[in-house]
């Protein structure tokens, strides 16, 4: 018999049995493996992918904007747009002045981009006399402590003397720090630019440490903490404060994310221990949870990642699927044990009956997860890390439940009396679900339109779930961005030059003469006064325990920012406290505010929401961009409202077309991309002709992402059903999974729903896990009816004994499951409202789906059938 043999094929326990003490030992060879790569991991945030950019400030003798950007700008741009590994060009334009910031793709090597950048430059032609600088940044190279210096006795000169000379230098000697910038004398270094700060209104001086592009967070603020303890017991005289950092929200973040994982874990044994009621058997069970993990942490450690958000979101996912396999084994060789048979034939007996299904359904995760290891793009690999993550886990989930629970079962359990099946606890229910299933193979329409009402409303429910990239986070912690406004040429007393003439160039009438900029000490005068009056401001509010005030930012002395740390017990959580501070700022004629989240990046200032507007014609684009700003203050949710610049002063170039950005950030929870569809809907009727908009920063960078999501889910399906098709030999137990897959749809949705989770990537993550998860229940189902009729049982009776034998391990694996994901959807901890959205959506995916598929997939597996055969029979006895 061919299915016999193939199922024997697949049966790595059989080996496994053969050779029992040698795969023990195997195992506990790779647990002592796994805890020393667990000891050797990072803990970070996110995964570190650098973020290359090139800098290229290039000057000319030339008089006016337009003039620059003709015979300047465009000619930089069109010889960089040839660049290999390029993301976006974006450019900014001055009179006699072109500053081009050149983005590579994520990963790319920051020095041979730079050569390639030095190269096409040196064979460029343009304007005589033109001069460039070239500076190449790595966005990941970014500020991970700051401290400030406060003494009673002391004048900012002096701090700066003893920094110079007894702290800066011991803290640039830590191999992973790139540099430290001095904070409060007005000095550039490396194009940043700090020219007066103050801790919590007092004028002090501070000092930034910044770490290489490749060095992990934690490590370096540990180096640099102890380094500065030291130093502060050789300065008694001065208080070395720390202002802000960013270890304390990753730290408190992966130790919330750990706790939850150690406690889905215990939760998943008690609900094995429940079910089984042999401490024995669970204990193998609770066993295969660790020891997979263990094996999943040496593979993590071979790739280079880290503990890191996404990645210890795929060990939580995992506990799943580990629990799954080993439960589903474990079941059936003790149901075996209990009815008698020695534990030897229960170990070969009970894996040969699930080898297939197991093997199949785990393989099939494997096979869905993949694929999100290679999003690509900048922002996807971030997700590299969590698909591999996932697909080692499963795999070794799949080892651990074929090659080591069966010889523990063999070596631990014991011969049992036969039980009688009226005296079993779940007899009741097996009773009802017999009964449950006959009466659903005989009204096929009205449980395939139950399934198809609940897809309907779950489909439904969508648009009133908020929709982003990734939540935002109740860190504790928030930036205050305010920018003094240039003064206006036209309404200077200074006299004008000839170059101050209205011209007009392809069309455009503008005034776009050499606008001359007010001297950098009255802008930094004015905006030291702002930033100590908005400084005041927020320190007024009870939440608030520091500030930081740095006025003067990235060059620009006009600029400012404010960075406010919350106090650890507060009555409100961060995104009320930058509401409620919002209200309470002063309001100054000439200055723009924005109460801004951290970035995941660090780019100093960038909203949330981003719109380009392109087009050729400047005038009809600043137009367009009032207009649209105008129709965007309608929109409720929206605050903080800029257009980035005036073509009078400045034009903005976007991958070789004129541009003006609009950006607002969020008064509350609302999703950016609800927000977004709704401005983009406002803003499409009012676009002139040929002029286009695009999501600029982290909502285009969301938007790729979900897009690339899309394209891979058809790619994970497909490779499910080639597992499923090989491993089965035919395409019905393939398409009844396909079709059963959307039964998880309304309850995921109504979960998030219910609980005003995001509809964000970390959700979608989760729905992704569902489809890979799902489809264990329906092959247990079909792949035991398959057998029973092979035996020569009915189809209607091969159903009806198969829901009474599988009913328990559905039951088990979808209640541990459930409540191994409670500890993260109960958001508690740092950083939780990234992780629950996931396990919210798996939560209700799996109750919905679970209770659905115990029905639908019987009948599902008929009604194909049939169709398939052309026999509508209900109790036709041959296999097809």
């Amino acid at each position: 018999m061919t299915e016999p043999s193939l199922r024997q094929r697949f049966n790595l326990s059989r080996f496994a049995l053969r050779y029992k003490k040698l795969f023990i030992a195997l195992w506990m060879g790779i647990s002592v493996a796994g805890i020393l790569a667990f000891t050797s991991l990072d803990y970070a945030l996110f995964p570190d992918v650098s973020f290359p950019v090139v800098v290229i400030t290039a000057e000319a003798p030339l008089d006016t904007i337009i003039a620059t950007e003709q015979e300047l700008t465009q000619n930089l741009e069109q010889s960089l747009l040839s660049l290999r590994d390029l993301d976006e060009l974006y450019s900014s334009t001055y009179s006699g002045q072109s500053v081009i910031n050149v983005l590579f793709s994520g990963g790319t090597d920051l020095e041979s981009a730079t050569a390639d950048v030095e190269n096409i430059l040196a064979q460029g032609t343009f304007p005589d006399e033109t001069t460039w600088e070239v500076f190449p940044i790595d966005l990941n190279e970014s500020p991970v402590i700051t401290y400030v210096l406060l003494s009673e006795t002391k004048t900012i000169p002096e701090l700066n003397a003893i920094a110079s000379q007894e702290i800066l230098p011991i803290l640039n000697e830590i191999p992973d720090v790139r540099r430290v910038n001095v904070l409060g004398l007005g000095e550039k270094v490396e194009g940043y630019f700090a020219t007066r700060i103050s801790f919590n209104g007092q004028e002090v001086l501070g000092f930034q440490v910044i770490k290489r592009s490749n060095a992990n967070t934690l490590e370096v603020v540990k180096q640099v903490q102890q380094q500065i303890a030291e130093l502060q017991t050789q300065l008694p005289d001065l208080n070395i404060t720390i202002a802000e950092t960013q270890a304390d929200f990753i730290q408190s973040a992966v130790r919330a994310t750990i706790d939850e994982l150690i406690l889905s874990v215990i939760l998943a044994i008690i609900v094995i221990f429940a079910f089984l009621r042999n401490w024995r058997a669970s204990l193998i069970t609770a066993l295969s949870i660790p020891i997979s993990l263990l094996g999943t942490f040496i593979v993590m450690a071979i790739a280079g990642f880290s503990l890191q958000t996404l990645t210890l979101l795929a060990l939580a996912l995992v506990i799943g699927i580990v629990v799954d396999d080993s439960i589903v084994d474990l079941e059936n060789i003790v149901r075996l044990i209990d009815a008698g048979e020695s534990p030897q034939e229960a170990a070969i007996k009970g894996t040969d009956e699930i080898s297939l299904a197991v093997t199949a359904s785990t393989l099939t995760i494997a096979a869905v997860f993949i694929p999100v290891a290679f999003i690509g793009g900048t922002v996807g690999k971030f997700f590299k890390p969590f698909g591999l993550t996932v697909s080692a886990a499963v795999i070794f989930s799949l080892l651990v439940a074929r090659t080591l629970a069966p010889p523990l079962a063999v070596f631990w359990l014991k011969r049992q009396a036969p039980k009688s099946t009226d005296i079993q606890p779940e007899s009741v229910l097996v009773r009802f679900y017999r009964r449950a299933i006959k009466w659903s193979l005989h009204h096929r329409q009205i449980v395939l339109s139950i399934a198809l009402l609940s897809l309907i409303l779950g489909i439904s429910i969508i648009p009133l779930i908020p929709q982003g990239f990734i939540a935002r986070l109740d860190r504790g912690e928030f930036n205050i961005i305010y920018t003094v406004a240039l003064p206006d040429r036209a309404n200077s007393r200074e006299p004008k030059t000839t170059q101050d003439t209205p011209e007009s160039t392809n069309g455009d009438l503008e005034w776009l003469g050499n606008i001359s900029r007010a001297p950098e000490k009255f802008l930094l005068r004015r905006t030291i006064k702002v930033g100590k009056e908005l400084e005041t401001a927020v320190l007024a509010d009870p939440s608030v325990k520091s500030v930081l005030t740095i006025a003067g930012i990235r060059g620009e002395p006009n600029r400012g920012k404010l960075s406010v740390q919350l106090k650890a017990e507060r009555q409100y959580d961060t995104i009320t406290v930058q509401s409620q501070v919002r209200d309470r700022l002063p309001f100054f004629k000439d200055v723009t505010t924005s109460v801004e989240d951290i970035p995941f990046v660090e780019t100093e200032a960038e909203k949330p929401l981003q719109l380009a507007i392109l087009g050729d014609d400047l005038h009809l684009l600043k137009q367009t961009a009032l207009q649209i700003q105008t129709q965007a203050q309608t929109i409720r949710g929206l605050v903080d409202l800029e257009l980035s610049s005036s073509p009078e002063q400045r034009i903005e170039r976007l991958n070789g077309q004129r541009v003006i950005y609009l950006s607002a950030n969020l008064e509350s929870e609302e999703g950016v991309e609800e927000l977004l569809a709704q401005l983009e809907a406002k803003a499409k009727p009012i676009l002139p002709p040929d002029f286009s908009l695009r999501r600029w920063g982290s909502a285009d960078h969301g938007y790729q992402v979900l897009r690339r999501f899309a394209t891979i889910m058809p790619i994970s399906v497909i490779l499910m059903l080639g597992v499923l098709l090989f491993m089965f030999g035919r395409l019905l137990e393939p398409l009844v999974v396909i079709l059963t897959l959307p039964l998880a749809i309304f309850g995921s949705m109504l979960g998030l729903l219910i609980t005003r989770s995001d509809f964000s990537i970390i959700s979608l993550i989760g729905f992704i896990f569902l489809i890979g998860l799902l489809d264990k229940n329906a092959l247990l189902l079909m792949d035991y009816a398959n057998q029973l009729r092979a035996n020569g049982l009915s189809r209607e009776e091969a159903l009806i004994e198969t829901g009474a034998v599988r009913l328990r391990p559905i039951l088990m694996t979808t209640v541990s499951t459930i409540l191994g994901m409670l500890p993260i959807a109960l958001g508690w901890g740092a950083g939780a409202e990234l992780r629950q959205p996931m396990a919210v959506a798996i939560m209700g995916g799996l109750v919905s789906s679970s209770v659905l598929s115990l029905f639908v997939v019987p009948v599902l597996y008929t009604v194909l059938e049939d169709w398939w055969t052309k026999k509508p029979k209900v109790g036709d006895s041959n296999l097809p």
